[in-house]
This record gives structure tokens, C-alpha cells and sequence, in this order.
């Protein structure tokens, strides 16, 4: 079974989202091993976001990411990382097709209400950086 990491984003807590979001996961048949809300800060988004820290559009990332408290989830299933990727659509939710998570309740390509894992690898240093007791 594989397991993969997502975090419910300020947009998706903001709007009351998250049972929705949820909702989605557990109907496609994936188990959640973990759960807690938390506020992000700079030391942990610029960790997160190594790969566009350095880049012009990063403080307004960390500024949405650190203006509301966010949901990192551990899920578990079979496939469960490309099976939530399709699930959520494209990244830009302007982009993203109805029936898709970011198609029905995200905005554009920040608030796009959910981030997950792309890879096992991905899957298994952000599972250490927001769940490193497990």
C-alpha cells in the first residue's frame, strides 16, 4: 500500500471545504493514517517549497500558506498518489475540469484548495517534514 501526503490549504479551510475534500478521499477508498491542523511558518514553507523559494513569486506562496491554518493528511491506498492527483485535476484550478477537486472548488493556480505529494519520493520527505513522529 502507498501512502501519500496532502495538505488541506488556507482556501480550502477559509471557504469550510475540508469535509468535502474528505468526503472525496474516502469515497475513492483511501484510509487516512494521520491528521492535525497546524500554522505554517517561513522556516517550514521554505523547506516545502525549496524548488521556488528563491523565485519572485514565493513570498505571496508563503504569505497564503501562513494566513490561516492548514491540514497536512497522511493517506494510504493503492495508487494513491496518481489516483489524488487525478482526483484533484490540474494544478491551476482555472484549468482544472469539472468534477475535479480544484475544477469544483478551487480558484487559480494558488488556491487551488489542496497540494499533494507527486512522487514516492515527494510522498516520503514531506510524510518526515509534517509527520516526523510517525
Amino acid at each position: 500500500m502507498e501512502e501519500t501526503l496532502i495538505i488541506l490549504k488556507p482556501d480550502c479551510m477559509e471557504k469550510g471545504l475540508a469535509g468535502e475534500v474528505i468526503g472525496r478521499f474516502e469515497k475513492a477508498g483511501f484510509e487516512i493514517v494521520a491528521s492535525k491542523v497546524l500554522q505554517l511558518d517561513g522556516a517550514i514553507l521554505r523547506e516545502h517549497y525549496a524548488h521556488v523559494a528563491d523565485l519572485p513569486f514565493f513570498p505571496d506562496i508563503e504569505a497564503f500558506m501562513s494566513s490561516r491554518p492548514v491540514m497536512p493528511m497522511l493517506l494510504r491506498g493503492e495508487n494513491v498518489i496518481a489516483a489524488v492527483r487525478e482526483l484533484l485535476g490540474p494544478t491551476n484550478s482555472a484549468e482544472a475540469p469539472a468534477g475535479t477537486i480544484r475544477g469544483d472548488l478551487g480558484t487559480d493556480m494558488m488556491r487551488n484548495v489542496v497540494h499533494a505529494s507527486d512522487s514516492p519520493e515527494t510522498a516520503a520527505l514531506e510524510k518526515k517534514r509534517f509527520f516526523p513522529e510517525l
